[in-house]
């Protein structure tokens, strides 16, 4: 299921199985940039099936959230992109991100009701525990330019409030 799955992914970002995530391998400022950007990205697409299904005030006052804030920091990372003149470069972590998350979005997509819910909550709590410990361990300490720094430290911030939301939204599921 989703948790699986995405802590199969957290695995391999905190353990250094990624392709890049090597102490050899650090990644660059570009592949950080694509890689922040995905994962926010997979979170929008993850809250807007959440509120096009979810019947629960708190999933969807949850989901709408999400949105808001991922696609805010993404604004941001564009625009420190573009104002860098850094063009974000696709990597393997990028690339399994994404087809991981279209593979359970797909599974999530046939789950209903009280089961939908759960399901995506617990893959919330799941996911930016993953994205934050990934900030924290690998993309921050990786990240040689002070402002993408800056923009990641803000982020985990953001991210961290996240993960207890998420936790906050689960135990009342229960």
């Amino acid at each position: 299921m989703l948790i699986r799955h995405t802590a199969t992914l957290a695995a391999m970002l905190l353990l250094g199985t990624a392709p890049f995530a090597q102490a050899a391998d650090k990644p660059t400022d570009p592949q950080i940039a694509h890689i922040a950007y995905t994962a926010g990205v997979i979170d929008v697409e993850a809250a807007k099936l959440a509120i096009g299904k979810s019947k629960n005030k708190d999933v969807v006052d949850f989901a709408n959230d999400m949105v808001r804030d991922h696609e805010a920091v993404n604004l941001q990372a564009l625009d420190l992109v573009k104002k860098l003149k850094v063009t974000p470069e696709d990597n393997a972590t990028s690339q399994a991100l994404s087809k991981a998350a279209a593979d359970e979005r797909a599974k999530l997509a046939k789950l209903e009701g009280a089961a939908f819910d759960k399901a995506y909550v617990d893959n919330e709590v799941a996911y930016h525990k993953q994205v934050n410990g990934a900030l924290e361990t690998l993309l921050i300490p990786s990240a040689s330019n002070a402002e993408l720094k800056s923009l990641l430290e803000t982020g985990l911030k953001i991210f961290q409030g996240h993960e207890q939301h998420a936790e906050h939204v689960a135990g009342m599921l229960k």
